[in-house]
């Protein structure tokens, strides 16, 4: 794997999003591929799985968002990439994102790892006036 090739990916990730239905995913990831919407979440495993999350946090293919990503760092077979994604026009919704992918030989994705911050979320553990 190179940025070349994790820029590649991601374009493809993009594009597959804004594809109708899910059976692209197969190009992208790998049938047993694992993918992490959180850092504290319970992966979501497989093909049949990742596209029943796909399809339920999507409002469709043709969903209005703009994305921008930069490749960070790749070593091996592991990307990481930051990621900021603004939705809707006007936006009403925006994430900074880091992205940790671990590809297969093929180049489709193993094991995907999202880290999502919102404009707004808290930078510590601490409740609000304490």
């Amino acid at each position: 794997m190179d940025r070349k090739q994790a820029t590649g990916w991601i374009a493809a990730y993009v594009q597959a999003w804004r594809t109708p239905g899910t059976q692209v995913l197969a190009t992208i990831f790998t049938a047993q591929a694992s993918y992490l919407q959180g850092p504290y979440q319970k992966p979501i495993i497989g093909l049949p799985a990742i596209a029943r999350m796909w399809e339920d946090e999507r409002d469709g293919s043709g969903e209005v968002f703009q994305m921008t990503s930069e490749v960070v760092a790749v070593e091996a077979d592991t990307a990481v990439a930051r990621v900021e994604v603004r939705y809707g026009d006007p936006v009403d919704q925006a994430y900074r994102d880091l992205w940790i992918m671990r590809f297969a030989e093929d180049g489709r994705c193993s094991s995907f790892e999202e880290w999502p911050f919102r404009p707004a979320q808290p930078t510590t553990a601490r409740p609000a006036g304490s």
